[in-house]
């Protein structure tokens, strides 16, 4: 199963900093909107000296949203919308993985036995109907997110055991289980606070074409084609850059983005266009046609190798799988560079990432000799090759091209010993069949809900029920496939989730990795790299980590 959601770099904003100061703006204003936008940490209070706002700013994008009810909303493009409507507990300091405070006054007070978490609840915040905001409200939006059974309400109630408003401006909840990485998950935009007045707890219940929280902008309107958000003027905080946002929809076709992009048909193109159109709107901008935002993004791509399929349950085999895999020509021949090699299942945005797989002794050559002489050790030639499945999704043009370049490599770098066989099925039977144990191995990725390296582990290396000799029967490990067994790491993972102290953290994190690339039971491929192109004068791109895009800091210079 697929997680939509959650791209670092902040070059961007120095260098539109730099384009600025050059086209020479008045002194005084230009330090102002420096000091206010253009830091490496960008967040709603860094708004104060923002320049008046000028008009609506006109944003396409392929991504339209199948509900905007945050308890049922599990897709990047709603959650998009929803991160701009409304607000979390906690969330990420724009451009970074850093949690800070939104309608929490405070980062919360932990119990010693990290169950219980204690938050100080914002005061003087309304609802776009004009419902005052309270704990009791929060507890009231927290609660209809678990008990309403959306598709994302298992984020929530797999983890809470309780949440009670404990006073007008405090919030308690009490876990399941002590989880590190809990303030992450409250800035999942789905766990926002929505007005008890305009939404009931009841299961089953959603409300897909209205949204009424706290957020700066309301909703005006939601067609087929086009989103209108307009400034809400109760908003607590600082004042959008804005007039307001109107979202234009290009479901599922990126040519059709592409072309009212380069016509100046909307301001702002996100989310997605195709290799080949970010590749010609890169070249444009060079020309100064128009500017291009790159971020490291979050998504990761990546190989299960089934071990509980003879003869993948020999270590040598997945190592030969292993050395066989060249990331960068992978990177070239399918995204025409837009991605960065991936050497650990946690992609390097975080500091946690170690590149366990690109450290691997000895040497590729080395290793890929080694391989060799086992699969001949066992048996094999070029004439009888040792023949394994890869199978994927039949609408992913990526996975095809990277099944079809691993049998090329196979036959190249392995003399034929082992001959690849690339497979795809719709996208319904191939997630059911992973977890049924169907597949030698599987090609997929991973899109995580909260910005944790804890969401690059747990869902793929935990096990909940299972041992050496049946490997994975129920878990993370099971449902991606690799049905991988070992109570080390079941141990690991658990001590991560209960770590408080984040170095003590991160040293348990590189353990988790060394152990991941000494037992391979997944070879992780290459991080995307998210991309956002803007019309000349338009300032204020900012892309998220968690491929959340703000509208709020937009404006014409």
């Amino acid at each position: 199963m697929t997680y939509p959601r959650l791209a670092y770099s902040v070059a961007d904003f120095y260098e539109r900093a730099k384009g600025l100061w050059q086209r020479g703006l008045l002194v005084i204003l230009s330090l102002c909107w420096l000091i206010s936008s253009c830091s490496a940490t960008p967040n709603l209070s860094q708004t104060d000296n923002a320049p008046t706002p000028s008009g609506v700013i006109t944003i396409g994008t392929t991504q339209k949203p199948r509900t905007l009810d945050p308890a049922d909303s599990y897709e990047l493009a709603g959650l998009m919308v929803i991160y701009n409507l409304g607000e979390t507990l906690y969330r990420y300091r724009l451009g970074t993985t850093e949690l800070e405070p939104g309608l929490a006054k405070a980062l919360p007070t932990i119990s010693e036995d990290g169950l219980t978490y204690t938050i100080p609840i914002r005061s003087g915040v309304t609802f776009h109907d004009g419902t005052p905001f309270n704990a009791q409200a929060m507890a009231f939006s927290l609660q209809r997110f678990m008990d309403n059974g959306g598709k994302p309400s298992f984020l929530l109630a797999d983890t809470i055991a309780t949440v009670k408003a404990t006073g007008d401006n405090e919030l308690t909840i009490t876990l399941k289980s002590p989880f590190a990485a809990f303030p992450a998950l409250l800035a999942y935009p789905g766990a926002c606070a929505v007005s008890p007045q305009a939404y009931k707890i009841e299961a089953g219940s959603f409300e897909p074409t209205i949204f009424v929280g706290t957020g700066p902008y309301q909703l005006e309107s939601f067609s087929s084609n086009a989103l209108r958000l307009k400034l809400f003027p109760g908003y607590w905080g600082d004042r959008p850059r804005n007039d307001g946002i109107d979202l234009q929809l290009f479901p599922s076709n990126p040519a059709n983005l592409f072309n009212a992009f380069r016509t100046q048909g909307v301001d702002v193109a996100y989310q997605a266009l195709v290799a080949q159109q970010v590749k010609r709107l890169q070249a444009d901008a060079k020309n100064n046609n128009f500017q291009v935002f790159e971020a490291a993004g979050s998504v990761i791509n990546f190989m299960a190798l089934n071990q509980q399929r003879p003869p993948l349950d020999q270590l040598p085999l997945r190592q030969a799988i292993a050395a066989l895999v060249d990331r960068q020509l992978l990177i070239d021949r399918i995204l025409l560079g837009q991605g960065s090699p991936l050497y650990s299942m946690i992609p390097s945005s975080f500091s946690e990432s170690q590149p366990v797989f690109e450290q691997q002794n000895p040497p590729r050559s080395d290793r890929l000799t080694q391989a060799k002489q086992w699969l001949r050790a066992q048996g094999y030639t070029a004439e009888n090759p040792l023949t394994l499945e890869i199978w994927h999704t039949s609408n992913s043009t990526n996975a095809s091209i990277v099944a079809t370049v691993l049998r090329a490599l196979a036959k190249r770098d392995l003399e034929g010993l082992l001959e690849l066989q690339p497979n795809s099925i719709a996208s319904a039977s191939y997630y059911r069949n992973i977890g049924l144990g169907l597949y030698e191995s599987s090609l997929s990725s991973w899109y995580p809900d909260f910005l944790d390296p804890d969401n690059y582990v747990y869902p793929f290396l935990d096990c909940a029920k299972g041992s050496t000799t049946r490997g994975c029967e129920e878990g993370g490990a099971q449902s991606q496939g690799s049905f991988y067994y070992s109570q080390t790491m079941n141990d690991l993972i658990r001590q991560q989730r209960w770590e408080t102290d984040p170095q003590q953290r991160q040293r348990i994190f590189a353990q988790i990795q060394t152990q991941l690339a000494a037992d391979i039971p997944y070879i992780p491929l290459w991080q995307t790299k998210d991309y956002a192109f803007a019309q000349q004068g338009i300032e204020g791109v900012v892309v998220n980590p968690s491929q959340t895009f703000p509208f709020w800091t937009l404006h014409r210079s």
